[in-house]
């Protein structure tokens, strides 16, 4: 253990030596420090506008006039998700699909407003996030700062004397790999003090948060122990720099572009084009509210007709308009409802192929496990997607019943000059409908879902760890 202390002083003393080595972990702990702070500030501008713009939203809605409760119907709503406690941290596909949707009759939107869609075309290229540096860029200065770790000492013949003086091959591995764990602490910390930092208030995101600590800590001891390997089966060092950044270059980039084209090649989606022709299609299949000899409706009619033992729409004791826009809101939802939830089983087999390519590059399974803890991975956005559409239906809908309840069909239907007055309701309906506030996963349930990636992450730890058991063997050979 004191051979293995020696060993890893004397390594980091080699390290703060070099200045081009100093200088890379200096740079890298600063960018660390300076994407977490970047991060938390935009994040937190992006909630507070986001709670600006929700209830200025709001408060349009509730200052409207009187009016006709359909004429509401179709002036629609804005509504919002606020950003998580931990998306700070990573903000996932948040920037891509929108965090935004307006809500209106007849129709399923989807979330806009995506910071992507907004500004410059360079944002695709990558955010300047903790997760972002932690992912990409930490494993490639580990990569630099150790891949002479052993390569070199045999290649000056150094590592020969060490071992002739009495130091174990485990010890000398242990002493190399421990310096390349320090280094990688110092990336961690500062992203590690902003994680904790967002904790603060949300007392429910504290064992989340710690999966998190422990998933990227399973990441980059992963990565130290592969280039302490690589570095003691090379005999140059040059050669161990070459296999490792080939090795960065397939598991941080290559890997994680191919996978989700491959899974849109396997489980392709249709676009946007192709639903709006598949849905108008199924829509006239449903029938023609306004056509009053549509065989569907034609048998609605009769039904309530008979509900209410009348023979006339005239004599209904509610306004058949009304009932009318209810059931054929209820036929259109439940349309839109199929068609989401065909495009969401799509993307989750999309997700979960991709998943799978985790077993190629461990940066996969660590970003599934960031984003599912972060609230900005696929299944948040569609959980987002699928509230958002609920209520849209319970407003249109009660909107609809109002329209049924406070305005007859005489008056409905009334063509005279003080007709379109009495149409309107009293604008202070508006303020009883329930206000849009999403409801994210339980801890419990997010847990649930670290769990996988967390344990895959400690698979590649585990194989790496394996090689080097076997490189630690051919070490005494080579020497």
């Amino acid at each position: 253990m004191r051979v293995a202390l020696s060993v890893m002083k004397n390594e980091l003393r080699g390290l703060l030596r070099q200045r081009t080595a100093l200088a890379g972990i200096v740079l890298m702990t600063l960018l660390t420090i300076t994407a977490t702070v970047v991060s938390l500030h935009h994040m937190q501008a992006a909630a507070e506008h986001r709670a600006r713009q929700q209830a200025a939203a709001q408060d349009a809605f509730n200052a409207q006039p009187d009016r006709h409760p359909h004429r509401v119907v179709h002036y629609g709503h804005f509504v919002y998700r606020l950003p998580a406690a931990l998306a700070a941290f990573d903000p996932g596909v948040d920037p891509f699909t929108g965090s935004s949707m307006f809500l209106e009759g007849h129709r399923q939107n989807t979330a806009n407003f995506g910071d992507v869609m907004q500004n410059s075309i360079l944002t695709r290229f990558g955010q300047l996030t903790p997760v972002f540096a932690l992912q990409i860029l930490a494993p490639l200065m580990l990569v630099f700062l150790g891949h002479a770790t052993l390569a070199q000492e045999r290649q000056s013949g150094t590592l020969r004397q060490v071992m002739l003086q009495g130091a174990s091959r485990r010890c000398i591995l242990g002493g190399k790999l421990a310096a390349l764990l320090v280094v990688s602490a110092l990336f961690l910390l500062p992203a590690f003090l902003g994680l904790a930092s967002l904790t603060w208030g949300s007392p429910g995101t504290l064992p989340v948060a710690l999966t998190v600590m422990l998933g990227y800590t399973l990441y980059l001891a992963t990565w130290c122990v592969l280039i302490t390997a690589v570095s003691s089966m090379m005999s140059q060092r040059r050669d161990a720099l070459l296999a490792l950044i080939g090795g960065w270059a397939v598991m941080a980039l290559l890997v994680p572009r191919i996978a989700p084209d491959l899974a849109y090649a396997a489980f392709p989606l249709p676009d946007r084009l192709h639903n709006e022709v598949s849905i108008a299609r199924d829509l006239r299949a449903l029938g023609d509210s306004h056509d009053a000899n549509d065989p569907y409706f034609a048998a609605f009619r009769q039904r309530v007709l008979d509900q209410y033992g009348v023979t006339r729409i005239e004599d209904l004791p509610v306004n058949y308009k009304g009932l009318l826009a209810v059931e054929g809101e209820r036929l259109t939802s439940s349309l839109f409802n199929r068609y989401a939830a065909d495009a969401a089983a799509i993307q989750h087999r999309q997700n979960r192929l991709v998943a799978g390519f985790a077993v190629l590059s461990p940066v996969l399974a660590i970003r599934q496990l960031s984003m599912t803890a972060a609230a900005t991975d696929l299944r948040a956005h569609l959980g987002f997607l699928d509230q958002a559409e609920q209520h849209r239906y319970q407003l249109v809908q009660q909107l609809n019943q109002m329209q049924a309840d406070e305005v007859s069909y005489a008056d409905d239907t009334a063509k005279d000059a003080g007709a379109d007055q009495r149409k309107r309701v009293d604008s202070s309906q508006w303020e009883k409908i329930p206000h849009f506030e999403f409801r994210s996963q339980g801890t419990s349930t997010v847990l649930a879902s670290l769990l996988l990636p967390l344990l895959v992450l400690a698979g590649w730890l585990t194989a790496a760890l394996l090689l080097l058991g076997v490189m630690s063997r051919r070490l005494g050979v080579m020497r």
